[in-house]
């Protein structure tokens, strides 16, 4: 059996290999490592499928490779048999001829049917190396003369025995097959409302103003150039913005922080806004649906796996933290550690990439206020947070000093009107300033 590169994960369709841990001759065993493979968001170990003998390795460390990608051959042990080529592909040559016309039996168009009275080809043609052919001495003399393998042709006499018959209902194949015309190209006339395909691109000579130096674009973040154009084009964007007082959460991980060190965590705010989301997409469930454009549905997820984005030095990576809304704020900031560190490592495995239902990009440990984040296909939202800071703001009369959180929600208006996504973001807003202390636990 071969084994297949599987599907690397949603937005990654290809890898480059780094390491083959196999060669040809080595039995393997189910789930072992194959190779090692860097695609757009992690490095992945592929596993075997099945447990076998290696009797052929069609990669090599620095192959480019894309999913459904033939990896390895396994088999037994005992020598394959050798692959038998279909008849309607194979010339009919007498072999040792040298002097033998052109091959004639040629592939049949798929439109071409047999005609009335005559077999297809395919009931006419034995494969080749079957058996000696038994035939009348003049029959052989009338195939040599024609350049015709009798070995190759289906006899229908006593014992598989080649009849004249046999070789005339073959030519007449033949010949009908060689009679007839190429089917007519099919032209569909493009839809009126076809986009005009994109021009070229402009190649330009910076060099001309001054020094440059140039540097290739690395996989991922071809990717992530491909899919950001995609989600774009795709999904018709609005952005709503509001601020969020963090003055409470901030008294809360203060409070509570020296208990999550003991227990291997560290608090940030990030946790707390995680929990809030998920709380707020319970309330709002077409935050956490997605369009099904092929059936015209709305799918709504009874589960609630966020995407957090994740700055690596190679790129964007958003590995997925499950079911969010069902853990508690240490499960998360434990859990929130480890994944971020597998993809600033790039570790995380294929699986860690699928599944996400609402994404957030937290900017807050860079800098900078609102921004407009691009929403990550299949999911219809994505919720961007800056950094908070100080700014005045109105308390019971009193203009006071509050660290504010600058909150952005991006969302598919194909699915969600404005007054959707205002209501999920004052019912956000209340989550982070009204956190309890009951849930840092």
């Amino acid at each position: 059996m071969d084994v297949k590169l599987p599907n690397l994960g949603e937005g990654a369709d290809s890898g480059t290999v780094i390491n083959v841990f196999v060669k040809v001759g080595d039995r393997v065993e189910k789930d072992q490592p194959l190779l090692e493979l860097e695609n757009e968001k992690a490095i992945a170990t592929i596993p075997a499928t099945a447990a076998g003998l290696v009797s052929q390795v069609y990669v090599k460390a620095g192959d480019r490779i894309s999913a459904g990608a033939r990896i390895v051959t396994l088999g037994d042990g005992a020598p394959a048999p050798a692959p038998v080529t279909p008849p309607a592909a194979t010339p009919v040559l007498a072999p040792g001829t040298n002097a033998a016309p052109a091959p004639v039996v040629v592939a049949a168009p798929a439109t071409a049917p047999a005609p009335a009275g005559v077999a297809a080809l395919d009931e006419l043609l034995l494969p080749p190396g079957q058996r000696e052919a038994a035939a009348a001495p003049s029959l052989r003399k009338l195939a040599a003369d024609l350049g015709l393998d009798l070995s190759r042709i289906r006899g229908t006499g006593a014992g598989g025995r080649v009849l004249l018959t046999d070789v005339r209902n073959l030519v007449q194949r033949l010949l009908q097959i060689a009679a007839t015309p190429p089917p007519a190209p099919v032209v569909v006339a493009a839809p009126a409302a076809a986009a005009a395909p994109k021009p070229p691109a402009e190649r330009i000579d910076f060099a001309k103003w001054g020094p440059v130096t140039r540097q290739p674009l690395t996989q991922l973040r071809k990717v992530i150039a491909r899919r950001m154009t995609e989600n774009w084009n795709a999904i018709p964007h609005v952005t709503q913005f509001d601020n969020a007082d963090v003055s409470g959460l901030n008294e809360l991980r203060l409070r509570h922080a020296a208990a999550f060190e003991q227990k291997g965590a560290r608090l940030t705010l990030t946790p707390f806004l995680l929990k809030a989301v998920a709380l707020t997409l319970g309330k709002h469930p077409i935050f956490n649906a997605s369009l099904d454009e092929v059936s015209e549905e709305i799918v709504f997820k009874d589960y609630c796996h966020l995407g957090i984005a994740v700055d690596t030095e190679a790129g964007l990576i958003v590995p997925v933290l499950r079911d969010a809304d069902k853990k508690s704020l240490l499960e998360i900031a434990l859990e929130l550690e480890v994944l971020a560190k597998k993809a600033r490592d790039r570790k995380v495995g294929a699986d860690d990439l699928k599944g996400g239902t609402f994404t957030i990009s937290n900017q807050g440990g860079i800098g900078g206020a609102h921004f407009t984040p691009i929403v990550n296909k299949p999911e219809v939202a994505i919720l961007g947070l800056g950094r908070s800071a100080p700014q005045a703001v109105v308390r019971e009369g009193r203009v006071e000093a509050r660290p504010l959180l600058p909150l952005a929600l991006s969302y598919d208006h194909r699915l969600i009107d404005g007054g959707s996504a205002a209501r999920f973001m004052v019912d956000l807003v209340r989550a982070v300033e009204n956190f309890p202390d009951a849930a840092v636990a």
